[in-house]
């Protein structure tokens, strides 16, 4: 491995401890073993999270849906901004809105604004267009009471995406996209180069996972691969984080193309060095910057 002058030194330790990381792609068997994985890695550092950003976290239910609600931590001043409806990452085949704490504990903080995370169905026990449908149930009810934005990592980047393109376009503030999955037909070429290189995520993962998600259904859809949605240029402000090592770098770059020759405004941030949502190692140097970055511009827009 080498290592990047341009890396923090946590961030280059912490790649040299998962570069050995078991990059199995799920399968029908085996996904129960996968999800629990991820929640053994993922719960205690989700409740670390809370402690640390000061919010507090309910469930609740929304449209039906099961979700988690989080409130800013009292010492922010100022009531809360809006609401940000989050969705999780996780290939739409494990995670869920507690692992994700990780991230959206942060952002609430951050943005000062109440948070909506959807536990929406997982496939393959539920393939497209379940998650979908939960979270469009579940935008419909919030976006009634106030200021919505949007915010989703990874396959939730790819969720939030489809509600964007789906919304009236006065109903959503703006969107943040933490690594978002938008292609699920597997182009551009960090696809390749990365692979390996990126130490959470691998080619045969992603392809794994789009299989059990599409579940029959064309991929290429915009529907289930949003980056081939009709953009426009009135749409929401949209910020897209993703790192040089991440395998969906070419998919980040190629939204955020796509948007600005649209003529919608959009902001793309390219860390050096950095992998697959590395914004989910909360404790970096570069995700602590890009999670404040993030919630300041989720603030600025549900502000105006």
């Amino acid at each position: 491995m080498t290592t990047d002058a341009y890396m923090s030194a946590q961030a280059q330790a912490l790649l040299a401890q998962m570069s050995g990381a078991d990059l199995c792609p799920a399968t029908v068997a085996t996904v129960d073993q996968h999800r629990e994985q991820a929640r053994a890695a993922f719960l205690p550092r989700a409740e670390l999270a809370v402690a640390r950003y000061g919010v507090s976290v309910h469930p609740v239910q929304i449209a039906g849906q099961p979700c988690l609600e989080i409130r800013p931590p009292s010492t922010v001043q100022g009531s809360p901004e809006g609401t940000v409806l989050y969705c999780y990452g996780g290939g739409y085949i494990s995670g869920s809105a507690r692992e994700d704490l990780i991230v959206s504990a942060s952002l609430c903080a951050h943005a000062n604004a109440r948070v909506v995370a959807i536990d929406y169905p997982l496939a393959p026990e539920h393939p497209w267009p379940a998650a979908h449908e939960a979270a469009w149930a579940v935008f419909e009810a919030v976006s009634e009471e106030g200021p919505l934005a949007l915010a989703g990592e990874s396959a939730g980047g790819n969720l939030a995406l489809t509600v964007m393109l789906r919304a009236p376009r006065d109903r959503v503030k703006a969107a943040l996209l933490l690594s978002p999955w938008c292609d699920l037909t597997h182009g551009g070429d960090s696809l390749t180069f990365n692979d390996g290189r990126d130490p959470t995520l691998g080619r045969a993962q992603l392809i794994a996972a789009a299989s059990l998600y599409a579940g029959g259904a064309d991929t290429a859809d915009p529907r289930i691969s949003p980056i081939n949605g009709a953009f426009y240029p009135d749409g929401p402000p949209v910020m897209i984080t993703t790192g040089t090592r991440d395998i969906l770098m070419s998919q980040c770059i190629d939204l955020a193309r796509r948007m600005s020759a649209a003529g919608q405004d959009v902001q793309l941030s390219v860390y050096d060095g950095l992998w697959h949502v590395f914004e989910f190692y909360d404790e970096l140097p570069e995700a602590d910057a890009s999670l404040k970055a993030g919630g300041a511009f989720l603030r600025a827009h549900l502000r105006s």
